[in-house]
């Protein structure tokens, strides 16, 4: 696909996204790789424009500078959106034990340090925040408590990535040292190298993911 046809591609799939403003969305293409510039309303749009773009053939790269910029009234202190980032954290977020969680907020962007026992439970309260209005953005800082064997995590990982239909499992490899994976090989598009990627982190004791995999959109065998 030329860079052309993949830019109105990408503009035509904004548009028909209704929780969007596309027009406030500038989109350019350069052999693939695609610069999202101009605003948006709030940090869960700047979020589905990302993950739409993600999801199209084509698309090897993404340089993020869309800006957030909250509308008048909605206006917050730092220490409304910390407390509200901690509610929603008790409340919505399965993590086992959020006083193992520190939050931070300048000027409406949120910082999360601290240790949980699960990827899903990092990725959840990332998840949480994000749906937060005042919200610029997110700094997911968690880190997972170390639990190795990495015999059954290859093993766990390898499993996963064959159940997922939407993965080319035989495309890519998976090595382990301690608790680190490095995934190898060609996945066709960035969905389907992010959702290797939480297939990785997903299987317990991993603390570290190396993506080494290369989007090919005409991949059918292994890359060296």
């Amino acid at each position: 696909m030329n860079d052309l046809s993949l830019r109105q591609d990408i503009i035509d799939e904004l548009e028909y996204e209704p929780s969007i403003n596309a027009a406030s969305v500038g989109v350019a293409v350069d052999h693939g790789i695609v610069t999202l510039s101009g605003h948006v309303q709030s940090f869960m749009e700047k979020h589905t424009v990302e993950r739409i773009v993600r999801g199209l053939l084509g698309v090897r790269a993404i340089a993020q500078e869309l800006e957030v910029r909250l509308p008048e009234h909605q206006s917050w202190s730092d220490d409304e959106i910390a407390g509200r980032v901690l509610a929603v954290l008790a409340w919505a977020a399965p993590v086992s034990n959020q006083g193992d969680i520190e939050v931070t907020v300048r000027r409406g962007f949120v910082t999360l340090k601290g240790m949980v026992d699960w990827y899903f439970q990092r990725t959840a309260a990332e998840a949480a925040v994000r749906q937060l209005a005042g919200v610029t953005g997110i700094s997911n800082q968690l880190e997972m408590r170390r639990s190795v064997n990495r015999f059954a995590m290859k093993r766990d990982i390898e499993e996963a990535l064959r159940r997922n239909a939407e993965i080319a499992a035989g495309d890519i490899r998976v090595e382990t040292s301690g608790s680190q994976v490095t995934l190898r090989g060609s996945v066709r598009t960035l969905r389907e190298r992010a959702l290797a990627e939480r297939a990785a982190w997903s299987a317990r004791g991993v603390t570290v993911v190396e993506d080494r995999l290369l989007v090919d959109d005409q991949s059918s065998g292994l890359s060296a």
